[in-house]
């Protein structure tokens, strides 16, 4: 078989393009592609929702891949151990109550199951504002990370979505965007950001939970970017609240519809 350069090329494109076509329009899109958006997908996904997840960076993962200042293992609390098994994530006990599991492995075993159960997974894209129809944020505006990063006036495409998840950690990037340019209250004390503070790892991991909800109509938010939007602090290499709350943003959406 001789191998043509310009089949190559034409079949990237036009196979990216039948998954970016079947993408402006989902039941559920996810902007940030770290622990807990990973896990909404997967389930979002195996329930039957059409899913789209957007990562403005090239890889996955978020903060998982580095571990603890790039010591690359994460530790997970007795409560998130049932989600490492979902996924067939390995770990070890490492005193009651702490179990450790390679940051590598889980991110990679995550994102593997979040794509096989039917998730689209874009990465290298951005989320530069929303569409907001009757009171309700209704979908996300997309263009090019490197086209972003490169100050470049290049115009966006938009995606529709029955519901959106801010899982884009410390950065707040859908809330901030909201927060600037719509007239819509969040569902804080404020009515606005409040913004994350400094690291409590009980309380942060009790929080994450806890502030994992809809935020503003058609907009959820979890994970750390949960935290941030409501004032909790900062939780450290420690990941069981992430992964619970990516679970638990998801079971919400599935609820409400």
């Amino acid at each position: 078989m001789v191998l043509d350069e310009i089949v190559i090329t034409k079949a990237i494109i036009e196979r990216f393009l039948e998954k970016l076509l079947q993408a402006t329009d989902v039941d559920v899109a996810i902007v940030g592609g770290g622990p807990s958006g990973l896990v909404a997908a997967y389930y979002l996904a195996s329930a039957g929702k059409k899913v789209a997840l957007f990562e403005r960076k090239l890889s996955l993962g978020g903060g998982m891949w580095g571990g603890g200042m790039m010591f690359n293992e994460i530790v997970i609390q007795d409560e998130a151990r049932e989600i490492l098994d979902v996924f067939d994530v390995r770990y070890r006990e490492y005193q009651k109550g702490y179990y450790t599991a390679d940051a590598v492995l889980a991110v990679t075993s995550i994102c593997s199951q979040a794509a096989r159960a039917g998730a689209v997974i874009f990465n290298c894209v951005s989320v530069e504002d929303v569409m907001i129809r009757e009171g309700r944020v209704a979908g996300l505006v997309i263009n090019w990370s490197p086209v972003e990063m490169a100050g470049l006036h290049v115009d966006p495409l938009t995606i529709a979505a029955g519901s959106i998840i801010d899982t884009t950690g410390h950065a707040t990037e859908v809330l901030k965007v909201i927060e600037r340019k719509a007239d819509m209250q969040l569902a804080t004390p404020s009515g606005k950001l409040v913004g994350e503070r400094s690291m409590w790892a009980e309380k942060a991991e009790r929080l994450t939970m806890d502030n994992t909800r809809q935020i503003c109509p058609g907009v959820y938010v979890a994970g750390m970017s949960a935290n941030a939007a409501f004032g909790g602090p900062r939780m450290g290499p420690i990941f069981g609240g992430m992964l619970l709350s990516g679970r638990k943003v998801a079971e919400l959406i599935l609820a409400s519809s």
